[in-house]
This record gives structure tokens, C-alpha cells and sequence, in this order.
């Protein structure tokens, strides 16, 4: 079975936990190809300070990394309030 979804930073500078997935190794993230400014992801302390334009790791719109383990382990912040970063995951 495969999962997918978007993860929204509604307000800029705010970081956002990532969705409970269930993910047996990893899950590839993207950058949605209609942001307009780049998506941050990262650790984060527990309400998520620790992602920012200087700590994360950066997604230009259209660019994706693999993450190791469940995507709530990390947190996701955007330089533009509404940017997405889409998700997904396959599952047995």
C-alpha cells in the first residue's frame, strides 16, 4: 500500500511537525513544484524551535530528500506562509 499527503507551514517562521506515518524505512519528501521559497526540514526541540533558515536542510520547490524512520520525528518551516511539502511512503 502506498500513503501520501502535504504538509502545510501556514505561517512563515513556524515550524510544523511532521504527519504519524507509517513507514517501514523511509519516507521521500518533496518540496511542492508550486512553492515560490524554500521549505526547511529538520529536528526540532519539542514545539519545534530547532528548524529554521539557518539549522535545516533546504528543499528548493520540485527537490526531495528520503528520511529515515516516521515523519513525525521531524519538523518543516518555509520562508513563504502556505509552502507544502508533499509526502510519501510505501507500507506492506
Amino acid at each position: 500500500m502506498v500513503l501520501s499527503g502535504q504538509i502545510t507551514v501556514t505561517t512563515a517562521g513556524t515550524a510544523v511537525r511532521g504527519t504519524a506515518t507509517p513507514v517501514l524505512l523511509a519516507v521521500r519528501v518533496a518540496a511542492h513544484p508550486a512553492n515560490t521559497g524554500v521549505i526547511w526540514v529538520g529536528d526540532g526541540d519539542p514545539v519545534g524551535n530547532g528548524v529554521t533558515s539557518t539549522t535545516g536542510f533546504p528543499l528548493n520547490p520540485g527537490t526531495s530528500i528520503e528520511l529515515p524512520g516516521n515523519l513525525n520525528q521531524y519538523w518543516f518551516d518555509a520562508a513563504v506562509s502556505g509552502e507544502k511539502a508533499c509526502w510519501i511512503v510505501a507500507t506492506k
